[in-house]
Order: C-alpha cells, then sequence, then structure tokens
C-alpha cells in the first residue's frame, strides 16, 4: 500500500536558503495560531537543528542572553502581536533582529501573523526576512507546526514555491505535520512534477507512520490535496503513478470529485487514449458528481490536443444548442474507437477508473447532463486554437464573431484578452499583421484591455515581416498610450527584428534601453545581441557581449551562446578562432552539437580548406551523428564534392539517405561536369601518381553512378577525353 512504505528522510534535501522579497497574496479563513502548543502535538520525532548544508549536521542552537532587557522587549513584541498590531510588531523585530523574537510563542505567532497577513507587493518579505534572521540565529526549532505551514502556504501563493518546498522539508525532518492547506497549494505550484510527486509521497508516509493520536484531521489529504498530486502525474504523463494515486484517494478517504475527474481526462489525453476521454463524462454522471464549466473545457481541449477538430467542434456546437445528451456523442466517438486505440501497458491502467462508463458494464441508457452547459470564453479560445494549429485561419476569426454576437445573451460567452490574442496569433502566423493589427483595436474598442503579451505578439508579427519601422510604432503606442511596460521578451522581440533587419546598431540601442529601464537581460538577450553582431561580420564585437555575458551572474551561458560565437568566427571563414572557441566550451564543459558543427562545416567551405572537413565528418561520426541535420550533413558534402573527395562524399550522402534527407543531385551533377570532368585525363604522370589516380578514379566513377551519370559501372564507351593507358576500367 503506498502510504505505508518506508521512507527515508536522507533522500530529501533543502533549499540552501530561504529566500525572501516574494509577495503574496494568502488569505483564510482561520485566524493565525498565537501559541507553539501545536509544536509539541505534532512532532513525531526529537528535532534535529536544521543546517544549510546536510539534516544530519547539529550545531548547537545559540541563543540571545536572556538579560532583562531582552526578555523586557520580547514581552512588548508578544503584547504588540496580541493586540494584532502587526506593524508595530515587525517595527520592534526590526530593530532587535539579533535577540527578538526569543520565545517560541512570540516566534511563532509573529511569523503566523506576518504571513496571514501577506497581501501586498513587500509583505511577504517580511516573513521571509524573519526566517532567514531565525536561521541565522539557529533559532528556527522556536517556531511550530501551524506557524511554518502558514508561512509555507503564504510562500506557494506567492509564486516562491520553492521556500515553501523548502520548508515543509524541513518540517518533516523537524518531526512536524504540515496543515493540508499548506502542501496542497505547494504541490499545486512546483515544478517539476517528479518534484511535486517526491513532496507528496513523504507526506503521506510521515502521516502513515504516525501514531493515529497525535494526527490532527487539518493534516490529513482530502480531494484538493490528491487533485493536485493527480495532475502532476498527469504532466509526467506517468500513468502507473496516477492510478496508484487514484487508488489512495479512498484509503485516504478522499472521494473524488468533478475536479478529479476532470484531472483524469487530462491523463487520458496526455496517455493518447482518445477511446477514454469520451467515456469520463458519462462515469462521472453514473458516480453521481455533476460535471463543471471546466469538464467541458477539458474535453474540447482533448480532442484539439488528438488533432481531431470535428469532435471538438461538435461538442461545442451541442453546448450551444443547451443539449443534455452530450454523452451520447461521446459515446459514438469512443465505440469509434474500440479496437483501434494501440493501448501501451502503462496507459492500460486508467481503464478501470472509467471502467463504469463502458456499454456492457452498466446500464445503456444515455446518462443525462443535470443542466446544460453553454460555452464560455474558454472554450471558444480552446476550440481557436485548435483551428490554428490547423492552419484554418478564417475559422478563428469566425469564432470570434460568434463569440461576439453571443455575448449580448450569454456574458460568459464575451471574449477576452486571451481570446483576442489568440486570434491576433493566428493572424501573425498567417503572415497577415495589418489584419491582427486591426484585431488589437477591435480589441480596445470593446473595452478589453490588451496585454504584454497581446502586444508581444504583435511585436513579433511586424518584426518577422521586416517591418521595423511599424514595431517601433507599435512598441511607442504600448508604451506611451497603453501604459503597458514592456518586459524582457518585448525588448528580445526587437531586437531579433532588428537582427532580421540586419541592424546590429539598432538592437544595440534597444539592449542598452532595456537595461535604463531596470529590466535585467536574459540570456537570450544577450545571445541575440551576439547574433546582431556576428550575422553583420563582427564577430570580435560579438566575443565582447560573450564575455560580458560571462560576468553576468544572473544568467547562464549557454550552448547556444557557444554556437553564436563559433557562428560569427565561421561566417568569415575563422575557422581556425572558431575551433579554439569550441575547445575552451569543451573544457567549460559544455559538448559541441549539431550546430556547432554545422557552423564549422560552413566556416570550412568559406575557408576552403576541405581537409578540415574530412577531421570534422569524423568527428561528427564519433559525436552526434544519429541527430546531424540536413544543414550539416548538407554542408560537408558540397565541401567533400568540390574538393574530389567522393570516397567521403558517398558516406555522407549515403547517410542522408538512411535518414530519409535526399541530396541534392542535381546541384551534384552540376558540380561534377564544372569542375571534375577533366579529371585523370594527364598522360605526363609518375607511375605513383597513377596508383593513386586509379583509386580516386573508381571513387568518382561510383560518385557518377550514383547521380546517374554515364560512367564505367554502365560498362559505356562515353568519354570527355581519352582515358591514361595504365587506367583500367574495372
Amino acid at each position: 500500500m503506498l502510504c505505508c512504505t518506508r521512507y527515508s528522510l536522507q533522500l530529501l534535501q533543502p533549499h540552501p536558503s530561504f529566500p525572501g522579497g516574494a509577495t503574496c497574496s494568502y488569505s483564510c479563513s482561520c485566524s493565525p495560531p498565537s501559541s507553539s502548543s501545536g509544536n509539541q502535538h505534532q512532532r513525531l520525532h526529537p528535532p534535529a537543528a536544521l543546517s544549510p548544508a546536510t539534516s544530519r549536521s547539529t550545531p548547537p542552537l545559540t541563543r540571545a542572553p536572556d538579560h532583562d532587557e531582552d526578555g523586557a522587549s520580547d514581552d512588548a513584541l508578544l503584547a504588540l502581536l496580541r493586540a494584532h498590531d502587526t506593524d508595530a510588531a515587525y517595527g520592534l523585530f526590526s530593530s532587535k533582529p539579533s535577540a527578538l523574537p526569543s520565545s517560541p510563542t512570540t516566534a511563532s505567532r509573529l511569523l503566523a501573523q506576518l504571513s496571514f497577513n501577506s497581501n501586498g507587493p513587500d509583505t511577504f518579505s517580511r516573513a521571509a526576512r524573519l526566517l532567514q534572521s531565525l536561521r541565522a540565529r539557529g533559532a528556527l526549532d522556536l517556531l511550530d507546526a501551524n506557524s511554518l505551514s502558514l508561512t509555507a502556504a503564504a510562500a506557494a501563493r506567492s509564486r516562491d514555491a520553492r521556500l515553501a518546498h523548502s520548508l515543509l522539508l524541513y518540517m518533516l525532518r523537524q518531526g512536524l505535520l504540515p496543515d493540508r492547506r499548506a502542501y496542497t497549494t505547494a504541490v499545486a505550484r512546483l515544478t517539476p512534477p517528479t518534484k511535486v510527486l517526491c513532496l507528496f509521497d513523504a507526506i503521506l508516509r510521515h502521516l502513515c507512520r504516525a501514531p493515529l493520536e497525535l494526527v490532527y484531521p487539518s493534516c490529513l489529504p482530502d480531494a484538493a490535496a490528491f487533485n493536485a498530486a493527480l495532475s502532476a502525474c498527469a504532466d509526467a504523463g506517468d500513468c502507473r503513478r496516477f492510478r496508484q494515486l487514484f487508488d489512495a484517494m479512498s484509503e485516504w478517504s478522499a472521494a473524488a470529485d468533478a475536479l478529479t475527474y476532470n484531472v483524469v481526462i487530462k491523463m487520458c489525453a496526455r496517455a493518447g487514449r482518445k477511446d477514454l476521454v469520451a467515456r469520463v463524462l458519462e462515469r462521472m454522471l453514473s458516480s453521481g458528481l455533476a460535471p463543471c464549466a471546466t469538464t467541458f473545457h477539458s474535453l474540447v481541449a482533448s480532442f484539439v490536443g488528438f488533432g481531431d477538430i470535428t469532435t471538438a467542434e461538435r461538442i461545442v456546437q451541442a453546448m450551444r444548442e443547451e443539449r443534455k445528451d452530450i454523452c451520447s456523442l461521446l459515446r459514438a466517438v469512443a465505440m469509434d474507437c474500440d479496437g483501434a486505440t494501440d493501448v501501451e501497458e502503462g496507459a492500460a491502467l486508467l481503464d478501470d477508473i472509467v471502467a463504469g462508463a463502458k456499454q456492457g458494464q452498466g446500464s445503456d441508457e444515455v446518462p443525462l447532463l443535470p443542466k446544460a452547459y453553454p460555452p464560455n470564453a474558454r472554450v471558444y479560445t480552446t476550440l481557436m486554437k485548435g483551428y490554428m494549429n490547423a492552419g484554418r485561419v478564417d475559422d478563428v476569426v469566425a469564432v470570434l464573431r460568434a463569440m461576439r454576437q453571443e455575448a449580448q445573451t450569454a456574458p460568459a460567452s464575451r471574449p477576452d484578452h486571451v481570446t483576442y490574442t489568440t486570434v491576433i496569433s493566428a493572424l501573425v502566423g498567417a503572415g497577415d499583421v495589418a489584419r491582427a493589427h486591426a484585431v488589437l483595436d477591435e480589441m480596445a474598442a470593446a473595452g478589453v484591455p490588451a496585454n504584454r503579451v497581446t502586444y508581444n505578439v504583435l511585436l513579433k508579427g511586424y518584426c518577422q515581416q521586416l517591418q521595423i519601422s511599424k514595431a517601433r510604432e507599435l512598441f511607442e503606442e504600448m508604451v506611451t498610450d497603453a501604459g503597458i511596460h514592456p518586459g524582457v521578451v518585448t525588448y528580445n522581440t526587437l531586437m531579433d527584428g532588428c537582427v532580421l533587419s540586419d541592424d546590429s546598431a539598432g538592437a544595440l540601442a534597444f539592449f542598452n534601453e532595456m537595461r535604463s529601464r531596470g529590466i535585467a537581460p536574459s540570456t537570450v538577450s544577450y545571445t541575440t545581441l551576439m547574433k546582431a553582431f556576428a550575422v553583420s561580420g563582427q564577430p570580435k564585437v560579438a566575443h565582447k557581449v560573450f564575455e560580458e555575458m560571462g560576468r553576468d551572474p544572473r544568467v547562464t551561458v549557454d550552448r547556444a551562446a557557444w554556437n553564436m560565437l563559433v557562428e560569427g568566427y565561421c561566417r568569415l571563414g575563422l575557422v581556425e578562432t572558431a575551433k579554439q572557441v569550441v575547445e575552451k566550451m569543451k573544457e567549460r564543459g559544455v559538448q559541441p552539437d549539431v550546430a556547432t558543427y554545422g557552423s564549422l562545416a560552413k566556416g570550412i567551405a568559406m575557408a576552403r580548406k576541405p581537409g578540415e572537413a574530412l577531421v570534422l565528418w569524423n568527428e561528427v561520426k564519433e559525436r552526434c551523428l544519429e541527430e546531424a541535420d540536413e544543414e550539416l550533413l548538407g554542408a560537408l558534402a558540397d565541401v567533400c564534392v568540390r574538393a574530389a573527395f567522393f570516397k567521403k562524399a558517398l558516406e555522407i550522402v549515403a547517410c542522408m539517405e538512411e535518414k530519409g534527407i535526399a541530396p541534392n543531385k542535381t546541384k551534384y551533377k552540376k558540380m561534377y561536369i564544372e569542375m571534375h570532368s577533366r579529371m585523370f585525363t594527364s598522360k605526363h604522370a609518375s607511375q605513383a601518381r597513377q596508383d593513386r589516380r586509379r583509386e580516386r578514379k573508381r571513387a568518382a566513377e561510383a560518385f557518377k553512378f550514383w547521380l546517374g551519370l554515364p560512367n564505367s559501372y554502365y560498362g559505356s564507351e562515353w568519354r570527355i577525353e581519352p582515358l591514361l593507358d595504365g587506367d583500367d576500367q574495372s
């Protein structure tokens, strides 16, 4: 059974610090805890002091001296907290952070109230600062389970999921059971899914081995907690783990609800089980659960993901007609899928979850919905995305018109900013930027404010169309008229537009403007600026940008940055310098990839150093032959054909054909006739040279055979020039 497996705390390590500075929107219906009584009742084993390096080290805790002055200050702090004057209490703590708070009751209550009142941009940073202060003093054991749980929940809601995760792991190591609201909120916001499931497993195992009399009901997982964990399983595509958690819900008396089955839809779609997706709604109704609006959005999104736009359209149309027999529509879809689905072993574990909806295992009567569910903006927008993926731009625009008409009688159908942004994205993808800008104007006329994402999409459209002047005008409109602050993605988009327009000075200007606004450049910002200088033939300037990137602690120099530097030198044929960069790249632990070798191949062609191509081809065969693409292999083949290395050329084109890449035979025929048709025609050569020439000739004849040119493999008498007397025809 899942919850009874033994668990080793040594597998979990906290984040080495408790970062602060985040904001919080946490609120709850209960009042903050006022004492540390829960600390003793919920402790399962003797605590160990928290160490930033390892949970096994137990340095002694340090305490502020018990002077009368400090004791009086702690009493004053507690009095302010009991009066709910949290601001004044925090001010008193700030005046003596190395001494206050000094008692468990005061420390727990201060942290709880600071977390409970986290409702502004700076308020949660107060709770984080208190944690940092207590940790620096080695006094984290002053805090009880209630205050730590409240803080973990507040941290997760303020998007500081790493801090929430660290706090929850610390509680488990200290033998404290967190409140379910705390770990549910953290599980719902943590990434990646494997990390989420590891945390949830740890909590279940600690609850399982705890004495029943010491476990509060508020610590036990409910449906919301399991739903968050099940969603993580769906994100990871882990059918086995999903089935285990779904079965464990009944063991923990957490009954599945509508949201649970919404996640089941998500999991079945992730597993490619269209047949099961079509049965989930019927399974919900047979379980006595009423679906919600999200259920139908999940269904439409699943079929859009399958590429089955027809079924998605039929579901939306049935919702528009306020039909209650949507299950009959889905049952027909499920019957069409029966016997046609190649079910993997893991995905087969999902069958029993929706087995109640299969014909033959229950009533043949199709259940009806308890009420009509007209489509809302979210459902329509999801259908739009399906049209967009299928390239049906006109249908995207038609759905927008239908939504605007329906909004007069059904406000839920009113297009929102996501809907308009989807339409603009579809038009930009189709290259119709002018029409996309018209939709932006319609959006403003409809009273739907555009956001930064909307403008970024349209800016990208103008940049891709090389209309950089209009992109600048839109940028000014965004900042001045709409009052929207640009972000790093905005500037990266504009810089990329400058690169496409061969305007390195413009890219540099946008980069400097971004920094003057206090916006930190990202890795993409640096690599885009490097690309601007590399494309314009200024690799040394690109190298200076690369060096500045290495000095910026906020970004990581990744493979893309190294590749951009290599490409800059290769564009000018500076192969030796590019090779030096590749060696430094390897020394830093970054291995070259297909893009790296592709740039080197182009540089070799530019520098007219065919011998380097042979060395590069051998390295490609060793390191990345499976990943080699048409651009890399084509560049190497071109160099070999031009240099009359026909044996290597045949190796490369054979590799291309094995990968399903069609070599350009027309180009190679032209190259051969223009460059090599008079090979082997000299009558004045030494015997050694004639022997070497004979081997090359065999390779040339084989290459001509591959091209379809007349050659000795055909037994033809075709000649351009008479062959040497010593050359045989075999």
